[in-house]
């Protein structure tokens, strides 16, 4: 199911360059080696690059999260709705943040064919919403502030089916129960990590195949691997990229294992608003757009071959 979900998205990268008339330049992809990506950016921007650097879908209006679904539709979250679109931009799904919260975050379609939503504001919490627009699971968050725009950032569902969330301003990633439990909370105040001086905010937590935990540490400036109990076992900061972190948001695990990265406060047109790095801390792809701000990230394919459904 996931190989043919893989090559659904292939196919669906291939028409859009095969049906635009006119494609139209989007940035620049440089990489010494060749390296090319398509993927989904969400930001102020939200659109499809293509492997040529051209911009073959667009939805106007700002997003926080999304994904290239394998049917080809794009789930992403924006104007505090979470919203399916087709590609002519037709909207097939929708849920709306509750009126007493203030914004939706995250925006993941699940195996079982549920939608997770994180919603931010007076009562922080997690949903998974059905396909009839019903909440078939709400989980209370506990983020520690009552500043709704700094509760929590993005958060996943795991294989063992809790769910890894981040909460900026408590410098933690905690692990919830269905039930609303934390079970599991990985720290990202550590002195190796700069302490709480360092701003080190959890932003995007992705939980990898062998059970490490991938976190950016936005306001911080590093992107950190923890292992299961919590104990850091590979990080970058500026130092290793050459000063092109700028906020990191979004993140991205290939299957090559190299790390892509969103640069989110990133201006300074030198510097790529996107880039691959290897375990080694070599930068060996970045992507250079004068206006696009990256917030979240969704590669599909690598020099062609389809990258994953999954962040």
């Amino acid at each position: 199911m996931i190989k043919l979900a893989l090559v659904a998205i292939a196919i669906f990268i291939t028409s859009l360059t095969a049906h635009a008339d006119e494609p139209v330049p989007f940035g620049e992809q440089r990489s010494a080696t060749g390296i090319k990506h398509s993927f989904l950016l969400c930001g102020p921007l939200t659109g499809i690059v293509d492997e040529e650097s051209r911009l073959g879908w667009e939805s106007k209006g700002a997003s926080r999260d999304g994904y290239v679904l394998p049917d080809g539709n794009i789930l992403i979250s924006q104007n505090n709705r979470a919203r399916e679109l087709t590609r002519e931009g037709n909207e097939v799904w929708t849920y709306v943040l509750s009126p007493e919260n203030k914004e939706l975050g995250t925006v993941v379609r699940l195996e079982n064919g549920n939608t997770l939503v994180v919603e931010r504001g007076v009562k922080p919490q997690l949903l998974e919403v059905a396909p009839d627009g019903t909440v078939a699971l709400r989980i209370p968050l506990q983020p520690e502030t009552d500043n709704a725009h700094m509760q929590t950032r993005m958060a996943r569902k795991l294989a063992n089916g809790n769910y890894l969330v981040p909460h900026l301003l408590a410098f933690a990633v905690k692990e919830y129960g269905p039930d609303g439990n934390v079970v599991s909370t990985i720290r990202t105040d550590l002195p190796e990590l700069g302490g709480r001086e360092a701003k080190v905010w959890p932003f995007t937590a992705i939980r990898l195949e062998d059970g490490n935990t991938l976190v950016t540490l936005t306001n911080g400036n590093r992107v950190v691997e923890f292992d299961a109990a919590g104990k850091v076992v590979w990080k970058l900061t500026n130092d290793d990229v050459g000063g092109r972190f700028a906020d990191p948001c979004g993140a991205q695990r290939l299957q090559n294992g190299n790390t892509i990265v969103c640069c989110y406060g990133q201006k300074d047109p030198a510097k790529p608003k996107l880039l691959e790095v290897t375990r080694a801390g070599k930068v060996v792809w970045e992507y250079f757009h004068p206006e696009a701000i990256a917030h979240e990230v969704h590669v599909l394919t690598s020099n062609g071959a389809p990258e994953g459904v999954m962040k």
